[in-house]
This record gives C-alpha cells, sequence and structure tokens, in this order.
C-alpha cells in the first residue's frame, strides 16, 4: 500500500482509509511514522498525528512510588518470550475510557506475523509461571514505537517499561514514541 504523504494527515491525524495490515504495510507505515488504529465495522484507519508522544530517555524519571514497587515486587522480566500471550492480554484487559478494544483480531494475527519476521517486540513481567504483565511495540529503522501495555499485577506493565527504557538505551536509543501514558511517564 502506497500511503499519502504523512503532512497532509487532518488535525486528528487522519491520513488514509482502507488497505490491511500485511507486514510490507505495516513496515511502510511505520517507516513513515504511520500506525493502523483499527475500529471494529468500518474500514482500517491510518494515522499520523501532527504532534506526538515521545518519552525523551534524558529527562526520564522513574517515580519514587514506582522506586518503591521495584524494591517491593521480584516478577522476572523477560523480553520477546511469548509475544503472543502479551498481545492477547493487551486486546482483553478492560480500560476505563474505551468501550471496546483497537486490538482487533486481526490486528493481533498481523502483530503476531511482524514479531515472527523480527520487528514486533515485548517485554513480560512473570511471577512463576504466570504472566502478570507485560507491552509490546514496533522496532523500524531506529525508532521503537510503543503500542499497548496490560498488568494484572498493580505495577508490573511499570516495570516492564523500565525495562524496556534501560534495554533500549543500552541500545544506543534517546528516545521511543508510543501511544501510551503510564502514570508520571508522559509517553503518549
Amino acid at each position: 500500500m502506497k500511503f499519502p504523504d504523512p503532512n497532509s494527515a487532518d488535525a486528528h491525524g487522519l491520513l488514509a482509509v482502507g488497505g490491511d495490515l500485511s507486514t510490507e504495510t505495516l513496515l511502510s507505515a511505520y517507516s513513515q511514522g504511520i500506525f493502523p488504529w483499527p475500529q471494529k465495522d468500518i474500514p482500517l484507519l491510518w494515522f499520523s498525528p501532527p504532534e506526538r508522544g515521545i518519552l525523551d530517555f534524558k529527562n526520564y524519571k522513574i517515580p519514587k512510588s514506582t522506586q518503591k514497587l521495584m524494591k517491593k515486587h521480584s516478577f522476572e522480566i523477560k523480553m520477546n518470550t511469548d509475544f503472543a500471550q502479551v498481545i492477547e492480554n493487551c486486546s482483553k484487559i478492560p480500560r476505563d475510557h474505551e468501550s471496546g478494544t483497537w486490538i482487533l483480531p486481526e490486528m493481533v494475527e498481523a502483530y503476531k506475523e511482524l514479531h515472527k519476521k523480527g520487528h514486533a517486540h515485548c517485554v513480560e513481567a512473570w511471577d512463576g509461571d504466570n504472566l502478570v504483565g507485560g507491552l509490546y511495540g514496533v522496532l523500524i529503522k531506529g525508532v521503537f514505537s510503543g503500542e499497548s501495555m496490560f498488568f494484572k499485577e498493580t505495577g508490573a506493565s511499570k516495570l516492564c517499561l523500565i525495562h524496556l527504557v534501560d534495554h533500549l538505551k543500552s541500545q544506543g536509543h534517546e528516545w521511543m514514541d508510543s501511544i501510551f501514558l503510564v502514570n508520571n511517564f508522559w509517553i503518549c
């Protein structure tokens, strides 16, 4: 799919309608700062907002409450060991401000394929054999775009985010793009 110029998106960031979620389409979209936002029973929507939420790692601070949480919990944090379970949980967790989920079944399958091809990644929080939190996103052309997160135990997704930031920093990244907001972490 060939996308219009991302600068031609409307004030809400809507850029295109239609298309598919093939790996090639997703790679093309993310490499241009475009992301899908499916809605049930309407054609696929593609967005490129005029302003993006960026977590700049040099301004990244862990709130004191989260520091206490880090000392309290002994979750094992892993990366990319169960992408399918992470995205499935993200698609099922109810959110106070949403009536449904944008992570529709076709989105789950598309991102599982993107993961198999090395472009979608996850961070997981485990309590023994139980997955209690996680997040996933897409890494293309040196930019990590956080997509969604979930938790079943308080603070588990925050610890995943901290691990992700540390990992990205160790790889030379200075920032990440994201569409989620976590407590005092401004990520968007």
